[in-house]
Order: C-alpha cells, then sequence, then structure tokens
C-alpha cells in the first residue's frame, strides 16, 4: 500500500508544476534558477552586478540617420500625445496606489540591471577620485513609494518627483522629493545644471505629454557621462497613455522612447536593451523510477518546471538608455 502511495504521489507531480506557488529565490538544489543560472553553491564570485552585465542585451543602438528631422525639430502633434482621458491627472493620482505595476521577476531585472549600471559609475567616480566613497545621486522621475533601486550601490542624493505625497514619503530610498505634476510643470529648475549621475523612469514614459521638455530638462540637470534610463513593460493604465503608444507594440515603443532622447538633445549614445534576465530551459523530467524511489526530486522538478513556465510567461521589461 506504501508503495502505490509512493508511485500515485510520483504520478502526480507531473501535474502539479502548473499550480505550484511561484518563489524563483527558492529553487531546489541541484536544478538551475529561472533565470538560466545556476543555484547558489554553483556561483561562487559572481556579484549581482556581474549577473544583470551578462543578461542585459542591446536590441539596437540609434544614431542621427535613424530619425527623420534632426536634433531640435519635433515631429509630434497634439493628437499623438492625446490621451482618452485629459482630465487633471492630479485628480487620478490623489489616492495612493501601493502596487507594483510590473511582476516581481521584471522587478528583479530592473533592480540587477540598475546594480550594473549604477555600481559601474559608483566604482568610477570612486576610482577616479570624484567621489571618495563613489556615492551615486539618482533623480527618480514619475516616482512612487518604490525606486526599485539595488540596495548594494553608494548613494548621495536620491530625489523623487512624482504625483502623490503619500506615496513619496513612505519611498524609503528617497532622500527628498518633491510633489509635481510634469504634464503641466515639466521644468526641473529646482536643480542645477549637471546635478545627478542618473535620471530614471519607471513604466511612467507612456503618461508623459510634455516630453520635448522633459527630455531637453533631464539632458540639462545630468552630468557628463550621466545616464538616462527610460524603462517600460508592456502595462499602462489606458486612459491615461498618449494615443501613439496604445497604437505601437514593443519595436515601436522603443523607437518612440528613443526619438524623445534624440529629437530633444544631442546625447552622445542612445541605445534599447531588453533587460529582463532570460528564463532557463524545463529541465528534464526525472524518470517514474527515479520520482518513485526519491520523491523529493519529482517535487524539486515541477516547482523549477512551474516557475520557469511563470517567468516566460511574465512581462518583459525594456529600457531605453540615453548617455549624456
Amino acid at each position: 500500500m506504501n508503495a502505490f502511495l509512493c508511485l500515485s504521489r510520483a504520478l502526480l507531480l507531473l501535474v502539479a508544476a502548473a499550480q505550484l506557488t511561484y518563489n524563483p529565490l527558492a529553487m531546489c538544489e541541484g536544478f538551475a534558477d529561472v533565470a538560466g543560472r545556476p543555484t547558489s553553491h554553483h556561483s561562487k564570485g559572481a556579484t549581482k552586478s556581474e549577473s544583470a552585465l551578462s543578461y542585459s542585451r542591446q536590441i539596437c543602438s540609434f544614431d542621427s540617420d535613424d530619425f527623420a528631422l534632426p536634433t531640435g525639430d519635433w515631429p509630434y502633434t497634439d493628437a499623438d500625445m492625446n490621451r482618452l482621458d485629459n482630465s487633471d491627472d492630479q485628480n487620478f493620482y490623489s489616492e495612493p496606489r501601493f502596487v507594483t505595476h510590473i511582476d516581481d521577476y521584471a522587478i528583479q531585472s530592473l533592480t540587477e540591471y540598475y546594480a550594473e549600471e549604477m555600481g559601474e559609475t559608483s566604482r568610477q567616480k570612486k576610482e577616479s577620485g570624484l567621489e571618495e566613497e563613489g556615492r551615486v545621486d539618482v533623480l527618480d522621475l514619475c516616482s512612487s513609494w518604490i525606486s526599485h533601486l539595488p540596495t548594494d550601490v553608494p548613494f548621495g542624493r536620491v530625489v523623487g518627483v512624482g504625483m502623490n505625497k503619500q506615496e513619496l514619503e513612505t519611498n524609503k530610498q528617497l532622500t527628498e522629493h518633491y510633489v509635481q505634476n510634469l504634464n503641466i510643470n515639466p521644468s526641473l529648475d529646482q536643480f542645477g545644471d549637471n546635478s545627478f549621475d542618473f535620471v530614471c523612469n519607471v513604466v511612467s514614459v507612456d503618461y508623459l505629454t510634455k516630453t520635448r521638455e522633459i527630455f531637453e530638462e533631464t539632458n540639462r540637470i545630468l552630468r557628463p557621462g550621466g545616464k538616462c534610463l527610460i524603462s517600460f513593460s508592456n502595462r499602462c493604465f489606458p486612459s491615461k497613455a498618449i494615443a501613439m503608444w496604445l497604437q505601437a507594440d514593443d519595436i515601436d515603443r522603443l523607437t518612440i522612447v528613443a526619438s524623445y532622447f534624440h529629437y530633444a538633445s544631442e546625447w552622445n549614445s542612445i541605445e534599447a536593451l531588453d533587460i529582463k534576465i532570460p528564463a532557463a530551459e524545463t529541465p528534464e523530467r526525472p524518470g517514474l523510477g527515479e520520482m518513485f524511489s526519491n520523491p523529493a526530486k519529482g517535487f524539486a522538478w515541477a516547482s523549477t518546471a512551474s516557475a520557469i513556465a511563470k517567468v516566460k510567461g511574465g512581462d518583459p521589461m525594456f529600457v531605453v538608455k540615453g548617455v549624456k
């Protein structure tokens, strides 16, 4: 009877994969994690930044010849920037939303990508003597209750500009914040020229209607060599997203954001990246005999297969990066 129950248990593992709780940080011993990296006992010496560096992939880079008009001209009309709901955004954001707008694995990918970019800038500042501790100054545009910044990079100023005072006050990564509707007042004149190493915007560029002014200001307040990182996925509040964003696919959206950089200001480089850490291939399923003799191995396979399936069907994560 016990043998029969063990065999039945092993067979049920074949069905369980799609029903188990997703936990990409708790993969079982001996299987790759959902990012395709070995579990921690195989990856000694690899840092988060090295991991992210390995998995962010350039989709394309842009130069001036890729755009129809020169820098300084602006091709977009009011119709392009129109929205289904053009009412005051302050009303839409009056109540705090303590939620995340992308899934956990997309957030992890973004944080690890930030660790790569910001960690490298920190090392450069420290080695050059510009900043003894290598502290990095960041402006988070359209900020909210969380900024997805890494915890292993030294920061100086971390400034949030957002719509909801309560959300900004809850964000423990910010050293200061400003409540500001960028669609009414896109000026960032509270900041001097060359003030920041990074300007970030997370899954919010599609809601901005004054992108020319915002990208001009972003260029002004970045230090030479500073980076603007515009990240987005494929989710949005359709009523508040601009018309041309809703009509575009992922590739078109990368091009739209790249064009904001190009038409607003001069940049040393503009590139589009896929920063989603790729999922591993599903491991080979253990045979029935193996699961009969070692049910734990069957559970390990089912948990890993379930997590990989969830990641493959999760939110994409893109960045368009401009370097001043």
